[in-house]
């Protein structure tokens, strides 16, 4: 919902009346926290774009840049005409210090998870990405708290911005179907806990949250041993691993993932019964 609540307009925007044709310099940029974030929202905008035209009759392009894979096949289709690039932080400032990436030509941008971006600690890239803009382009900052640090990005690079809140009557933290339990436990008891949580009537498709790369692998690995057809997400894996992981899970492949924080913002999938926080989260 949230992707097609900026990607809509922001499409609308680049291909309308009065716009300088779409000519592969990207008009479009968007800035996203995570590799896992980058790869979901390049899809949806992908497939709102898909009768899309720009020049000559070519489609519309979006294109996704992220780190963990070989910059190269990037580098390439930037060179073919990215409309609108999704990348995280890291990769968009390398490939346009580099001068594979025109960001004089981007009329809007995008920041979405802001607050995410501050924890990881990409708030100078964010700065110094948008310094590489023009200033008459639109901006759009989505974030799910407004820590001082955000406001002041808001401040310094947006001209009188709207502040849009989106949230219920109570803006409760969970949602009213929510049913929360808390279970007290050995350390070494943990797992042997969550397994039987697993074992659960009518249990579909579960999230177990760690803190830590390590905890997140030893958890993955326990539970495979008892079992649970189970997926891992963090960090220390490789990038096609990770991938792998979440797509066999959006499938059914896994019905169990165990995954750090790159998780938890923003990944959109249908039909999670169980969500367990192995360990009590940082915020």
């Amino acid at each position: 919902g949230k992707t097609f609540a900026f990607g809509v307009p922001l499409l609308h925007r680049i291909t309308g009346p009065g716009e300088p044709e779409l000519n592969g310099v990207p008009r479009a940029l968007i800035v996203v926290p995570t590799r896992e974030l980058c790869i979901q929202v390049f899809e949806d905008l992908t497939g709102a774009a898909k009768h899309l035209k720009a020049d000559g009759g070519r489609s519309l392009s979006v294109v996704s840049i992220y780190g963990g894979r070989p910059s190269e096949p990037q580098v390439g289709s930037l060179q073919k005409g990215a409309d609108g690039p999704v990348g995280p932080p890291g990769r968009v400032l390398d490939l346009a210090n580099q001068g594979r990436l025109q960001l004089g030509g981007v009329s809007v941008l995008v920041l979405d998870e802001a607050d995410e971006m501050l924890d990881l600690g990409f708030l100078p890239d964010i700065e110094r990405i948008l310094k590489q803009t023009p200033d008459g382009r639109q901006t759009m900052l989505f974030s799910a708290t407004m820590p001082g640090p955000i406001i002041t990005l808001a401040r310094t690079f947006m001209t009188q911005p709207t502040h849009i809140r989106a949230e219920g009557v109570q803006g409760s933290a969970t949602h009213d179907t929510t049913e929360q339990f808390v279970y007290r436990a050995h350390a070494l008891d943990k797992v042997e806990m969550v397994a039987r949580i697993l074992q659960a009537q009518g249990r579909g498709a579960t999230m177990v949250f760690t803190r830590t790369k390590r905890t997140a692998q030893k958890v993955a690995d326990e539970l495979a041993e008892r079992g649970f057809k189970v997926g891992a997400v963090h960090g220390d894996l490789g990038q096609v691993a990770r991938e792998k992981a979440l797509k066999a899970f959006r499938e059914g492949e896994v019905d169990v993932l165990v995954a750090t924080d790159v998780a938890a913002r923003g990944i959109d999938i249908d039909d999670i019964t169980h969500v367990i926080n192995y360990q009590i989260p940082e915020d």
